[in-house]
């Protein structure tokens, strides 16, 4: 179902406000993303909230640290029950199998699925001229994308948090190997925010694209249900 296949970021401030989108969603959306930001604030209260409501979590904090404390790290992501996560592929090879093998283990000790690991390419608010300036490399997005995509598929990881702009070239690079989630995303006539590299509902689901990621023209809009389901058809309309 195309409803699964949109995840709702838990960006805003407050937990009563998350925990009233996530009632006033109700049985229309299933996936919910909690970032650094409030995952800080409220931890486990709010991994709670959404077991009990029978959501599935992408925890999305970007690991990337020593292989060991990623690899523990991890492991702890496996034992509260989330669905997903994100490791940081600049990170590197060694740290993404260490990230790999913390989820092998859980699943070892458990006999139960583990969470999908997702490995971040580059964050949709970079460019080339910031990929430059900040990170002195000489290299422009696409090729990047492709070979931190590279490294990840060595590692062992099944999935990637891309930009939808260079989802299609992930796909021909690499077929249905990775399960693809995109943020940057916004419906038609939706302000961009902070993004930079952005598209629809419908292109990202065009090309490729498993998950997509919206949070502020959902969580924002003052009829969240109307917006997701606003959302949906906009996929829907590309299959």
């Amino acid at each position: 179902m195309m409803k699964n296949r949109l995840i709702v970021a838990l960006d805003m401030k407050g937990l009563d406000n998350i925990k009233s989108l996530v009632k006033n969603l109700g049985d229309t959306a299933l996936w919910f993303k909690v970032g650094a930001v409030n995952f800080t604030a409220y931890s486990y209260k709010i991994v709670e909230f959404l077991q009990s409501e029978s959501k599935k979590l992408f925890l999305d904090l970007k690991y990337h640290d020593i292989p060991n404390t990623v690899k523990e790290a991890v492991y702890s992501a496996c034992e509260i029950g989330v669905d997903m996560l994100t490791v940081h592929s600049i990170g590197g090879i060694n740290m993404m199998m260490a990230a790999n093998d913390a989820v092998k283990a859980f699943e070892d000790k458990y006999a139960r699925q583990g969470p999908l690991i997702l490995a971040v390419t580059v964050l949709t608010s970079s460019t080339k001229e910031s990929i430059t300036r900040d990170m002195f490399l000489d290299v422009g997005v696409e090729d990047m994308v492709v070979r931190l995509a590279e490294n990840a598929k060595k590692a062992g990881i099944k999935g990637l948090v891309a930009s939808p702009k260079e989802t299609a070239l992930l796909r021909e690079q690499f077929g249905d190997y990775f399960k693809i989630v995109t943020p940057g995303i916004r419906p038609k006539n939706a302000s961009k925010d902070d993004q930079k590299r952005v598209t629809t509902p419908y292109d990202a689901v065009k090309m490729g694209s498993d998950y997509i990621v919206v949070g502020r023209p959902i969580y924002a809009n003052d009829n969240p249900v109307l917006s997701f389901n606003s959302i949906i058809k906009e996929m829907e309309e590309a299959c």
